[in-house]
């Protein structure tokens, strides 16, 4: 099934195998990625009118927030950026303007397309990646010019085509060679295109180079003929070499360009992380242009507009935007009116508890119980964690993100990475390649750090 087809609770059960929990928000980014399916089949006049539900996420750090985006960014392979608000500054300040964030998801829907197409033109381009190995190990003879001989035209051609058909079966045996891996190791004299042209150009700017549009290597790459080098390398190599290349050459870019802005405009997403640094301060004290600023600016793009990039202009009307932050100070309703509006969807993420910490440790795809398992294996090394092991490991994060600053899951990083650093370090050296871990390993290695309120600030 087509990840465009999924519908709401196919959605979510697919970020459940991820992402633990926090429901709610689960439900909400389903809806609005189902939404788009819909508006692509809705009648060609009122499609354009129906605008994204942009969704605002609330929880503290380390809930699942950016997860959630990034999966479901995935699982319908979507141009995704992840940015924060507060590198941005009004216009007229130091710092990056919004307009540069269209810019870089069209970057990256670029690269995304231009990988596609890499992928289907790879079997002609390893076509002729082969015949370019062929030359340079059977090279082909030019037939000199003479001035013709009447009386010996005849056997002159002759012997001509028996050179061509000796020419040709030689080929096809170096071909076969070649194909069976028998060739990998020869090393021959390759010529290839030299990638940075031109001369080296640093620009020092604040944010003006943004708004030309210009890409400055691509415009001196233009004025200068393409270098080609030799290097000797391995056949292996020289394939792997000549077919990037020759992908490189095959590959038709203004298509590439049509399906990455097309891309971006239908089903492009935005992550607005820490949205809740640019809700203004003390009202008492007058608007925070800084803050206040960067959300007037961030109007435009959010409700609709056409930004200028270097591969043309992109609407930015139906482009999904998620914006999250703590809101530990301020909250929603503190942000502009017009902003408000534009982020009719709230969800709160809920805080995560010991319980969760278990079921994040072991249940997910990506577990770290699995991740560390699958790592140690490598050294030839068994770890098992015993259910104990695992609640324990929870306990501590749970008690340490209560008693310092609260970082959710990714507290599980700092005590799992703790507590095995001796594991990882003798690993490759140690005779017993299988280690039990239970409670009481955890807790020798953790207790005096985790007792310790002011030790813990520092190691975990």
């Amino acid at each position: 099934m087509s990840s465009k087809n999924l519908t709401p609770r196919e959605i979510v059960s697919e970020l459940d195998k991820y992402i633990i929990g926090q429901d709610e928000a689960k439900r909400a980014v389903a809806i609005a990625l189902r939404n788009r399916w819909r508006r692509q089949n809705v009648s060609e006049e009122l499609r354009e009118e129906i605008a994204p539900k942009n969704i605002i996420m609330i929880g503290p750090t380390g809930v699942g927030k950016t997860e959630i985006a990034r999966r479901l960014a995935k699982l319908d392979n979507s141009p995704f950026l992840k940015i924060e608000a507060s590198k941005f500054t009004e216009v007229g300040y130091v710092g990056r303007d919004v307009e540069s964030m269209i810019r870089d998801l069209v970057e990256l829907s670029v690269n995304m397309a231009k990988s596609e197409e890499q992928k289907n033109v790879k079997t002609k381009a390893m076509e002729i990646a082969e015949e370019r190995i062929l030359d340079v190990l059977l090279p082909v003879k030019q037939k000199e010019e003479k001035p013709e001989e009447p009386s010996e035209e005849g056997v002159i051609e002759l012997s001509h085509d028996e050179q061509i058909v000796s020419h040709n079966n030689t080929r096809e045996k170096l071909r076969r060679l070649l194909r069976n891996g028998k060739l990998d190791e020869r090393v021959i004299d390759l010529e290839v295109t030299e990638s940075h042209g031109g001369p080296m150009i640093e620009i020092f700017s604040s944010a003006g180079v943004e708004d030309m549009g210009l890409n400055i290597k691509e415009m001196f790459g233009n004025m200068f003929p393409k270098k080609t080098k030799q290097r000797k390398a391995k056949v292996s190599e020289a394939v792997e070499i000549l077919a990037e290349e020759e992908a490189q050459r095959l590959v038709d870019m203004d298509k590439v360009t049509r399906t990455a802005i097309e891309r971006v405009e239908q089903s492009g997403i935005i992550f607005l992380d820490e949205v809740d640094k640019i809700v203004g301060g003390d009202s008492s004290h007058g608007p925070d242009v800084s803050r206040e600023g960067v959300q007037r600016d961030l109007l435009p793009i959010v409700e609709g507009s056409t930004v200028n990039t270097r591969y043309g202009m992109v609407k930015t009307d139906h482009i999904l935007f998620i914006a999250a932050g703590a809101f530990s100070f301020t909250k929603p309703s503190d942000l502009i009116p017009e902003m408000q509006g534009r982020f009719p969807i709230r969800v709160e993420l809920d805080a995560l508890s010991k319980e969760d910490f278990i079921r994040i440790l072991t249940e997910p795809y990506n577990a770290l119980v699995k991740q560390y398992k699958e790592m140690l294996a490598t050294e030839d090394l068994e770890i098992i964690f015993k259910d104990n092991a695992i609640a324990e490991i929870a306990d501590v994060a749970a008690l340490v993100n209560e008693r310092t600053e609260n970082i959710g899951a990714r507290r599980l990083y700092t005590v799992m990475e703790t507590f095995l650093e001796e594991i990882s370090f003798d690993a490759p050296d140690m005779n017993k390649k299988k280690v039990v871990i239970d409670a009481k390993y955890v807790r020798e290695k953790l207790e005096d750090i985790a007792e310790d309120e002011d030790l813990s600030r520092y190691v975990l």
